[in-house]
């Protein structure tokens, strides 16, 4: 027994030093300056799985039931522990460059993106971003140039008519948050991305929903396409462009109320960069290239993640370098929800760029929309089989 006594005597000082460790750490970040957001410590402690804590502590009770694995990490190891206080203390991660500078540099929070999949060409230099332009910027109407659309209608349409769309009877709803949203080779004497903004819906991104939504369509699938003017729209509510999410939500908001379950949302949008960051050869044809946003604000995104990595994942895998990949934004990059809260399957897709035009821009909606049906199709098939159909 006095054996047993004098063995349990550092174990117990042990326990002692460590809670008072843990408390003079909390009490040295409490009173410190350094400000945490929860974005960092999650980025602090990605590396720190619950599986790996609770191996941890059943090897440490009972080492019969549990062999380590070689090359396994220690958690509660000094270098470990050291690792993390490091970024805890600092409010730096030496595995990324931008916490370095963020504080210093305010312009660097245009950098908070975080490449969860890096596409052909992607990385902290391209990284894509957004700004709304000022309402009066979308009240500047260009002339189309209109030998670019000639003929585009009819090869947006079926070569045999889409079934007909019941209201009440649609899964996928398509719609566009930045309609304006317009490409320069459409317009006359558009020359730098500022310019690429039109209010007309043949040559903005509502063109682009339309191919979508009777491409889908021609797959069977039933679909809802707002084609909202979103200029006109913030303009009779008196609203800046800056509150075009919240605009979009209110009109996606309707659907949802009068039709419960609707599943998939599709926001399209295109980006501002030039062509030849935006453009890929194909088997000799050109596509705009795609990639995709999740909100991380929202409460679906883990969900949404998984869902466009998988779409992301079936492109890459038939059109090699066709996406530049899947971006998390967080609530600093702007509205870092993105109207995903309403869905586990939100969708918020860029096609091209300010410098596409129609032939890249039709080629690669079209791969989308035949991944997006592939997958579709799947998912219902084995909602069928487990009997939630």
């Amino acid at each position: 027994m006095k054996g047993l006594k004098i063995q349990g005597i550092p174990l117990i000082f042990g326990g002692i030093f460590t809670i008072v460790l843990i408390f003079f750490f909390i009490g040295v970040l409490v009173n410190s300056e350094v400000k945490y957001g929860t974005g960092f410590i999650q980025d602090v402690m990605d590396g720190l799985e619950s599986e790996d804590i609770y191996t941890h502590f059943l090897r440490a009770e009972n080492h019969y039931f549990y062999q380590p694995q070689e090359n396994e990490k220690d958690l509660f190891s000094i270098s470990y522990i050291s690792k993390i206080l490091f970024k805890l203390g600092t409010n730096v991660v030496p595995e990324d460059a931008r916490t370095f500078l963020g504080r210093e540099l305010p312009g660097l929070t245009l950098y908070d993106t975080k490449i969860v999949i890096a596409g052909e060409g992607t990385n902290l230099a391209t990284l894509p971003f957004e700004s709304s332009p000022p309402t009066e910027v979308l009240l500047k109407e260009r002339e189309i140039v209109e030998e670019k659309i000639k003929g585009r209608n009819e090869d947006t349409t079926a070569s045999e008519d889409p079934p007909k769309v019941n209201d009440k009877n649609y899964p996928v709803y398509i719609y566009q948050t930045h309609s304006w949203e317009s490409f320069l080779p459409l317009l006359k004497d558009a020359n730098v991305p500022n310019d690429a903004i039109s209010n007309d819906q043949r040559v903005n991104v509502i063109a682009l929903g339309s191919r979508l939504s009777n491409k889908l369509m021609e797959e069977g699938i039933a679909v809802k396409h707002d084609q909202t003017n979103m200029t006109k729209e913030l303009l009779k509510r008196k609203w800046s462009t800056t509150k075009s999410y919240k605009l979009s939500k209110d009109i996606i908001q309707a659907s949802v109320n009068e039709k419960q379950d609707l599943d998939y949302y599709i926001d399209i949008h295109r980006d501002s960069a030039r062509k030849k960051m935006t453009t890929k050869t194909i088997n000799g044809k050109e596509y705009a290239k795609l990639y995709f946003v999740v909100g991380e604000a929202n409460k679906n995104y883990e969900q949404n993640l998984k869902f466009v990595e998988k779409i992301h994942n079936e492109i890459e895998k038939r059109y090699p370098g066709l996406s530049r990949g899947v971006f998390l934004k967080p609530k600093s990059m702007g509205n870092g929800e993105y109207n995903q809260g309403i869905s586990d399957k939100a969708i918020l897709i860029e096609i091209g760029g300010v410098e596409n035009d129609f032939d890249e821009l039709d080629r690669s909606v079209d791969v989308f929309s035949e991944v997006f049906s592939d997958i579709y199709w799947q998912e219902r098939q084995a909602e069928e089989v487990n009997g939630d159909g």
